[in-house]
């Protein structure tokens, strides 16, 4: 009976045959007994049924996680979702084949389990997803129909580039050109008799005074650098597309040569061209918001540098600027000879006191310009960052910093600093900042879609080789067997 019932177990379970009873085996001096047989039997059940528990706690183990990451996923948005299924896919590729894995300029999304019991609590409240630049391409809801074309003032080089531009958009594209009043009353232009059928079809507008943020299709810009900051400027909002042709002086945001100007646009009409999202600065100027508190803040201690609330009310004060900024905010000391002294707090709390001639904060697209003079890094435009970097500072050990985008920073007067201080947007819109007075910046979610002659890669470095020559240098020369062998003689 124990036998059989042993067998039907062992069989039962398929790790062990069964085995046939002998009755001569008791007697065999070589066998065991049967109480060592029933000892050895209970010992594998024993074993197997931890086997079994063992499995049923992994496959409920793997349920939960599976539920778990369904939960989650539910929660993300659809494109994180997209994101990290092509992310797992890709690894898997490149687990399963010695191929190399696709190339990303965002690193992986980061795996949300850690261990068997561990994982980040899914938050579904996020409004944010960065989607991999390299995947970043123009498409067309509907064919553009009105153009922006952003000429540089007060050059007449650019006269004839602008009408041979405009007169393939209005002739061949059958196209809606918007111009500034001021470059549609240029004298060059209404002197040209042949231009005149053209110039009629403009149509035209003045800054400050015309909105035409939610007409534009397309942005052609024709100039340096500065065309298209003032480009930036004109919407307060959504961007629209921007082409930037090199007819400046620098061109580091300008990649595309005119010469091939009507090929080029062809493509960007047809669609899936290369894009970078350049972010801006939202900046707001508030004056007013600590002034009936700056004589009791001056009698309470901060406490861990953390500013108590009411001096941080966003409601308190008067916005009386608000702007996006694609280069930086430059703070300075203005016409005093007197060291500026701000205070910089990075949500809410304070970070450390700028003694120097001021403060440049800058987006990736400005680490090129007046923060690469400062001493700055220059950071890829596509990198989510906010740059801080010290003006000539008081402190030879203040180095620039790199700050997460979504962080908000806010610039004060000191209050023991002896002057006020000067604040500009991208070198425009310069105003004095007064005990009192902040400024406050945090990444805008409305940036400007540049569009790139190649690849965002390419252009970038491009950019820094032709424009900052970035690391030009004689090359050295090779050594040839008649020159000095004395060190290799020792």
């Amino acid at each position: 009976m124990e036998n059989s019932e042993g067998g039907t177990s062992s069989e039962a379970d398929g790790d062990t045959p069964q085995t046939s009873s002998c009755p001569n085996r008791a007697s065999d001096p070589a066998r065991p007994s049967s109480s060592e047989q029933r000892e050895a039997r209970r010992l594998r059940e024993a074993k197997q049924q931890q086997h079994q528990q063992e499995r049923r706690r992994r496959r409920r183990r793997g349920e939960g996680q599976e539920q778990l990451l369904r939960e989650t996923a539910r929660r993300r948005l659809p494109g994180q979702r997209e994101h990290s299924e092509a992310c797992g896919s890709v690894s898997d590729a490149a687990e399963s084949s010695p191929k190399r894995r696709a190339h990303f300029l965002h690193g992986p999304y980061p795996a949300t389990h850690f261990g068997p019991k561990a994982c980040i609590l899914p938050n579904p409240t996020s409004v944010m997803h960065i989607q991999d630049p390299s995947s970043q391409r123009l498409t067309w809801n509907k064919p553009p129909v009105n153009v922006l074309v952003i000429r540089k003032i007060r050059d007449e080089t650019l006269a004839e580039p602008f009408k041979e531009l405009c007169r393939f958009l209005v002739e061949e594209k059958q196209m809606m050109v918007y111009v500034e009043r001021r470059v549609a009353d240029d004298g060059t232009l209404s002197k040209d008799e042949n231009f005149g059928s053209i110039r009629n079809q403009l149509c035209t507008f003045r800054e400050g005074y015309d909105d035409i943020s939610d007409c534009i299709d397309l942005i052609i810009c024709l100039g340096g650098d500065g065309t298209l900051l003032y480009a930036s400027s004109l919407f307060q909002g959504s961007v629209p597309p921007v082409m930037a042709f090199h007819l400046g002086s620098l061109g580091f945001l300008t990649p595309f040569k005119f010469e091939s100007y009507k090929t080029e646009v062809d493509k960007v009409f047809e669609g899936n061209a290369a894009i970078t999202l350049r972010s801006r600065l939202k900046v707001k100027v508030v004056k007013d918001m600590f002034l009936p508190q700056l004589q009791q803040r001056e009698q309470e201690q901060e406490v861990n540098g953390l500013v108590p609330h009411r001096y941080t009310n966003s409601e308190a004060g008067k916005v009386t600027l608000q702007l996006q900024v694609l280069n930086e905010v430059v703070v300075d000391r203005g016409p005093s000879s007197y060291l500026s002294n701000v205070d910089l707090y990075l949500d809410g709390r304070l970070i450390t006191s700028v003694q120097g001639d001021g403060v440049i904060v800058s987006t990736p697209t400005g680490s090129t310009a007046y923060a690469a003079a400062a001493g700055a890094s220059m950071i890829h435009p596509n990198v989510p960052a906010i740059m801080v970097t010290p003006i000539c500072p008081h402190s030879l050990s203040f180095r620039p910093i790199v700050v997460p985008a979504g962080v908000e920073l806010m610039i004060t007067l000191s209050p023991d600093a002896r002057n006020t201080a000067w604040v500009s947007f991208d070198g425009r819109k310069r105003q004095e900042i007064q005990h009192g007075d902040c400024i406050k910046i945090t990444t805008s979610c409305f940036p400007v879609p540049s569009i790139c002659c190649h690849d965002l890669v390419y252009d970038w470095f491009e950019s820094l080789a032709q424009c900052l020559h970035w690391n030009v240098r004689k090359q050295q020369t090779r050594l040839t067997e008649a020159s000095d062998t004395s060190d290799t003689e020792n």
